[in-house]
């Protein structure tokens, strides 16, 4: 089986691979992916993004459409990034399941079937590349970072730069990413009361990385990081944040204020020209006002709730209509 052609049955998984500045042969690799869904032996479709104009790119995938291969291609009108481009294909993709690929091996495509079995225990199967190769440095950073995230959330992974995914379809229907929070969709998911479960599959024997990563990308990781650590701890109790950072300020600049006072007071000392005067009173005034914003993000959180859902349904079970209570039950999963 290779991709569907019109008349054939709906697809049941649709695969998404966001082409960014980072890929590799398109037309080997997707032949890598079509040998690996086919062990499946189920219908689906294909869909690149091109994340803005791709040339080398475009001219591949449009070489298989010439040759008879039916796959999507959308190009996106500039780089957007890849967490826009998955949800440009999602929105094209028609399958109740989803995967995500990357444009350049990271596993080895016969993992794919692990990956959508492993939906049968979870909402979001993410992967975990074993044995993983790399220097020691890589080695080290990577586990630093997932030390980070499991700290500031509370969620331990392995892997988070894996793009290889497989998800129900509800998980992208009531997470919008953007940004790079594609790393973070696992951390998202699990918060949203999605089951994440985080599976070992064979790393890609060609998966290597033999960039160097600038001061300003880990700039943005922290920043990232920082972003997912509100979002998950505070997004639905702002007032928790900016109460205590507002009353740490308010207090700092209340006992120095305080301090002066006394001695003024006690001591003799003038207060004029004294630049300790003016810090005590903006950290007082500073504090007040995020102490205000947290009061003010509670406000819309309240008027809002009525609207939010942040938990999941996983089955509902009740008694078919017209049947008294003490026979045979239907279960209705979600």
């Amino acid at each position: 089986m290779t991709a569907l052609t019109p008349k054939s049955a709906p697809p049941a998984i649709s695969v998404i691979v966001p082409v960014g500045a980072r890929h590799t042969d398109l037309k080997r690799l997707y032949q890598d992916y079509v040998a690996g869904l086919r062990m499946l032996d189920t219908p689906y479709e294909m869909i690149f993004v091109l994340d803005g104009p791709r040339p080398a790119a475009a001219s591949a995938l449009r070489q298989l459409l010439d040759s008879g291969e039916n796959l999507i291609v959308i190009t996106l009108t500039r780089p957007f990034g890849e967490a826009t481009a998955l949800m440009a294909g999602f929105q094209r993709a028609s399958a109740p399941t989803i995967v995500t690929l990357p444009a350049y091996p990271q596993i080895e495509a016969s993992e794919i079937r692990t990956l959508v079995r492993g939906l049968e225990h979870a909402d979001l199967v993410i992967g975990y590349r074993w044995p993983r190769a790399g220097t020691y440095f890589e080695t080290l950073r990577r586990a630093g970072f997932h030390r980070l995230i499991g700290a500031v959330t509370g969620q331990h992974y392995r892997d988070l730069g894996c793009g290889a995914r497989a998800m129900k379809r509800r998980v992208l229907e009531e997470i919008v990413l953007y940004g790079d929070q594609y790393r973070f969709l696992p951390v998202l998911a699990h918060c949203r009361g999605f089951r994440v479960l985080e599976t070992e599959v064979r790393q890609a024997r060609n998966d290597r990385y033999t960039g160097r990563y600038r001061t300003r990308e880990y700039l943005h990781r922290a920043l990232d990081i920082f972003t997912i650590f509100f979002l998950v701890r505070f997004t639905h109790k702002p007032l928790r944040f900016f109460g205590i950072v507002g009353a740490t300020t308010f207090g700092a600049g209340a006992l120095l204020t305080s301090w002066l006072v006394l001695e003024r007071l006690f001591l003799d000392r003038a207060l004029a020209d004294r630049p300790a005067l003016l810090l005590s009173s903006l950290l007082v005034v500073l504090g007040m006002q995020i102490f205000a914003l947290g009061l003010l993000g509670e406000l819309i959180i309240f008027t809002h709730a009525r609207h939010i859902k942040d938990y999941q349904i996983d089955e509902i079970v009740r008694f078919p209509e017209g049947r008294p209570q003490g026979q045979t039950r239907e279960l209705i999963s979600h």
